[in-house]
């Protein structure tokens, strides 16, 4: 009969701002946030981004996701895309940066 261990409270719980670091500094810095949105504006109008946006779309639509699920278009190794949950499809982020496609 194994012991029983009382379970003990995460004392982190709570205590974040809810804020990253690096949103902490541009909400600090102006000037640098004013020239982030700037790259970003010229970044996603380029018509790769927009073919990206667009093929994830048609995707998602293919898939039956609407918008604002909590549900992910995830791509397969060998091609193809499947509905999965967001979290889950975004935690596979690969050892050491390398893709690890269901």
């Amino acid at each position: 009969m194994s012991k029983k261990v009382p379970q003990r409270r995460n004392k982190k719980a709570g205590t974040s701002t809810g804020k990253s670091k690096s949103a902490k500094y541009f909400a600090a810095n102006p000037k640098a946030r004013k020239k982030k949105n700037e790259y970003n504006k010229k970044y996603h109008s380029t018509a790769e981004r927009k073919k990206y946006r667009a093929n994830a779309n048609k995707l998602r639509k293919k898939l039956g996701i609407p918008k604002g699920s909590k549900d992910d278009a995830s791509e397969k190794k060998g091609g193809g895309a499947v509905r999965e949950k967001r979290s889950v499809n975004r935690a596979r982020n690969g050892k050491g940066g390398k893709s690890s496609k269901k």
